[in-house]
């Protein structure tokens, strides 16, 4: 494919920057190349650090940014995308609020000459260029694996009911989460999975609904909730606070991104583990690919990035970056989530 930038409207009037729809310069210089940050959303607290990791990496490589989130929208990502393309965008780092049907964006940057790296949630069937997320299956192997040694140590054996709280159907990052999950739970067989849910949205008030009813059909005997991600985990903690079950005493709760809710969770005793995914290397590595990809037209992905391995989307082989995951709970919020100063000591506990 050539990949020759063919720039469109070039002239255009760029609006000023916000939260939403934002262009971000370089500062001091002129931009060496332009790429687009396109995000599912911002409802979660972790995407203002994603936005933030990102532009100050662009910044400091000379990138100018078009910024813009989706509200977890479909058709709003496809409209914000094909902004991106008419306002320039070199290279567009793309989450996916839609894993299933985003290869049609990528297959429309390719028609002008622009590349795509996939951020977070691998999309499929779809000729992606290049990749930069979390081993997400870790994530799940991570809580599971948690789940496993706080029955141990609850029961003195491997036994109990659990539920699974996926987030949005079908998209490849939840059900990667949950298989990570699921290949422990099978190597369990004391484990009963009493139910598997999906949510739209990923949303934490669907999460608490989906608990309020499972906890009512169960008579409240659930051991353990798995989460995909730290919102739902706050709706499944919020049903539990109601019958008297919020404590990682009583119901293993387990979510992912380290939201500063969920922390302080953990340091209260709320929430037994979450995990936490180290955002500036994702953010500031997507970067580094689409400068290069946007610097390099005419290089194809493969000689421009050293991949620390290749996945198959179903359409095409995607050299993929993985960053790293850990999981906290009450016995290393000290040594890692605040060490490293993602949190400040105050923030999590309080004064």
């Amino acid at each position: 494919m050539n990949f020759h930038r063919r720039l469109i409207l070039r002239g255009l009037t760029l609006a000023p920057a916000m939260t939403l729809n934002a262009w971000v310069r370089p500062a001091g210089a002129a931009e060496k190349v332009r790429i687009g940050f396109l995000l599912k959303t911002m409802q979660e607290e972790r995407y203002q650090r994603d936005k933030a990791a990102f532009l100050a990496k662009a910044k400091a490589l000379g990138a100018g940014v078009i910024f813009d989130s989706a509200n977890n929208d479909e058709q709003a990502q496809l409209a914000a995308f094909e902004n991106m393309l008419s306002r320039g965008a070199q290279a567009i780092v793309l989450q996916p609020v839609n894993t299933g049907t985003a290869g049609s964006m990528v297959s429309l940057a390719h028609k002008s000459g622009v590349r795509v790296v996939g951020y977070d949630a691998m999309l499929v069937n779809g000729p992606l260029d290049a990749m930069v997320m979390q081993d997400s299956w870790a994530v799940g192997k991570l809580q599971a694996e948690a789940m496993v040694a706080w029955l141990k140590a609850k029961y003195g054996s491997v036994k109990g009911n659990v539920v699974l709280i996926r987030g949005q159907p079908g998209d490849s990052n939840a059900n990667t989460m949950s298989s990570g999950v699921l290949e422990v739970l099978k190597a369990n067989p004391g484990l009963t999975l009493i139910a598997d849910q999906s949510h739209e949205g990923w949303s934490p008030d669907k999460a608490m609904a989906t608990t309020e009813n499972l906890l009512t059909k169960s008579g409240n005997k659930i051991d353990a909730i798995i989460c995909n991600n730290s919102g739902m985990a706050r709706g499944v903690i919020a049903a539990l606070d109601a019958q008297g079950l919020a404590s990682a005493d009583k119901v293993f709760v387990a979510g992912s991104d380290a939201d500063l809710v969920n922390v302080q969770y953990i340091a209260q005793g709320k929430q037994a583990v979450d995990v936490w995914k180290k955002i500036d290397p994702l953010a500031e590595t997507a970067v580094e690919i689409a400068v290069k990809l946007a610097a390099n037209p005419d290089k194809e992905p493969k000689t421009l990035i050293k991949a620390d391995r290749v996945i198959n989307n179903g359409a095409v082989d995607v050299p993929t970056l993985v960053t790293p995951v850990v999981l906290i709970d009450k016995s290393n919020l000290d040594s890692t989530i605040i060490a490293e100063g993602f949190y400040t000591h105050k923030q999590v506990y309080g004064n």
